[in-house]
């Protein structure tokens, strides 16, 4: 039996906080049965905090960056596919936020979360577990996204601002949808191409190349996401190798050099060809 929606709420956090936080989703969703997802890679952290039924966030490549039995928790960027699985009812709230918004937020470097789940109550600092107990005793969703406004605001004005040169590095990678030569990146900084590796893997997670393939990856994504649900007859779900509206169309509007590398992508990063994930779309956790 597949899970129900129970409610699926989308908050507008305040303005000040839209370039940290694009919007709060709060859910719930009942799963009688045990439910498994699929959950693709990407350059994205993604914070829950949640008071409902546990999930367990399995790496199948580590075990011990996995996480189990958690509620609330802290995904720092993948580099590839994992699974959540969970049974019961499931109540919280989703943040999407890039990887210089949540150095800031978290205060933790993002090397450290790299390719790890991490259950909020060990993190270093314990605000955010404290959040979740409010967030759950708060009355309705108004009111829980004003609580969520209030406290990361008062996190950001309280936070060290993220090294600028990396944070010029993001906006360009992203902007480009990693269409960006790492060594024209760096000469743009004034970095060799090693500085900016290293210093970009402790602060924002992954290698740059690995990111800009990320982010090139969730174009993709998104984009196919998109045509599955564009109505009419105009917009057909990507058929054989070569037809208009196919594989190899969709490779090159989103950069890859021909439906080869977009497939092996997938593979990769979503554990999956594009053909496989199609019926099923975009799921709401990942960014389209």
């Amino acid at each position: 039996m597949a899970a129900t929606e129970d409610e699926l709420v989308v908050g507008t956090p305040d303005p000040r906080l839209r370039p940290y936080v694009d919007r709060y989703l709060g859910y719930r969703e009942s799963a009688p049965q045990p439910l498994v997802r699929r959950e693709v890679a990407g350059a994205f952290v993604v914070l829950i905090l949640g008071w409902g039924a546990p999930l367990d966030v399995v790496d199948p490549r580590a075990a011990l960056r996995s996480a189990y039995r958690v509620d609330s928790f802290v995904a720092g960027p993948f580099d590839a596919s994992c699974t959540t699985s969970t049974v019961g009812v499931g109540i919280g709230v989703e943040l999407l936020l890039t990887p210089p918004a949540a150095r800031r937020i978290l205060g933790v470097p993002l090397g450290e979360l790299a390719n790890r789940a991490v259950a909020v109550d060990r993190l270093p600092d314990a605000w955010l577990d404290r959040l979740r107990h409010r967030l759950a005793d708060a009355p309705d969703w108004a009111r829980r996204f004003a609580l969520l406004d209030a406290a990361l605001g008062a996190r950001l004005a309280t936070s060290d601002p993220v090294d600028p040169r990396l944070v010029r590095a993001w906006r360009r990678l992203a902007g480009a949808g990693g269409r960006v030569g790492i060594g024209e990146l760096a000469e743009e900084l004034g970095w060799s191409r090693r500085h900016l590796s290293v210093r970009f893997r402790e602060e924002i997670g992954l290698a740059p190349k690995t990111t800009a393939r990320l982010l090139r990856f969730q174009r993709a994504y998104a984009t196919l996401g998109h045509d599955l649900a564009a109505p009419g007859p105009t917009s057909p779900v990507p058929g054989d190798p070569g037809e208009p509206g196919g594989w190899a169309e969709l490779a090159v509007r989103c950069g890859y050099y021909d439906q080869s590398h977009l497939i092996r992508e997938f593979r990769e990063f979503a554990g999956a060809t594009p053909a496989a994930l199609a019926p099923a779309g975009s799921h709401p956790s990942n960014p389209g």
